[in-house]
């Protein structure tokens, strides 16, 4: 049976890992004209939660500081994308998991502003239950808690949902949580994404496998 789908955000209901590493490049090298490629970024960046991320870049900075930068990243992205557009197949799973009663909720590192702007940019902010942001509870992804709580809210058992995740990190805290973790392939290798715990890889919502797993879990 399948009860409850939770979704990462950034990387997984849109593609946005290019704008962020537009974002952090402006960032970076205005602050001491720092470089960042694009295989420092997939490795070092994607998918984290900006305090122990942000600790790391800016090892000198004080706590306040730090958090001005981060805001300025984030004010930085959004800037960047002001139009975005779902992942193609979205759109067909949310419409799918309303005619069958599934629940939906959102999971994101993403602060909120973050969040809240990328679903009114793709018009999906009223199709979620739930929107959890990481930093708003004890832990952020990679830990299992934002998926764990995630389930609280969709009252839902992790072996009758579906999480789907584009970050290692977040692939490790969804599976953490006993969640059968799809990863959509659009920022790791599908190799990545295996060896960090999901089950499954797409390339998106339309993907073959996917439904046919669907329909598998529907019995």
């Amino acid at each position: 049976m399948l009860t409850a789908l939770l979704f990462d955000l950034d990387g997984t209901l849109t593609d946005t890992d290019t704008l962020h590493l537009q974002a952090f490049r402006q960032l970076l090298n205005a602050y001491d004209g720092r470089e960042l490629t694009q295989e420092q970024f997939d490795a070092q960046v994607s998918g984290r939660a900006n305090g122990a991320l942000f600790a790391e870049l800016f090892p000198l900075a004080s706590t306040s500081e730090r958090q001005a930068l981060a805001e300025r990243k984030e004010a930085l992205f959004r800037e960047l994308s002001t139009e975005l557009h779902p992942l193609p197949g979205l759109l067909r799973l949310m419409d799918h998991a309303r005619a069958w009663d599934i629940g939906m909720c959102v999971v994101t590192n993403a602060p909120r502003l973050n969040a809240e702007h990328m679903l009114n940019a793709m018009g999906l902010a009223a199709r979620f239950e739930h929107v959890l942001v990481a930093e708003e509870l004890a832990r952020p992804k990679p830990d299992p808690l934002p998926y764990l709580t995630g389930l609280l809210r969709l009252e839902a058992l992790a072996s009758e949902a579906l999480a789907f995740e584009d970050s290692l990190p977040g692939v490790a805290a969804a599976s953490g949580a006993g969640i059968f973790t799809v990863g959509v392939a659009t920022t790791q290798t599908p190799e990545r994404l295996l060896a960090a715990g999901a089950k499954l890889v797409v390339k998106d919502f339309d993907d073959p496998a996917l439904w046919a797993l669907i329909e598998t879990l529907h019995g």
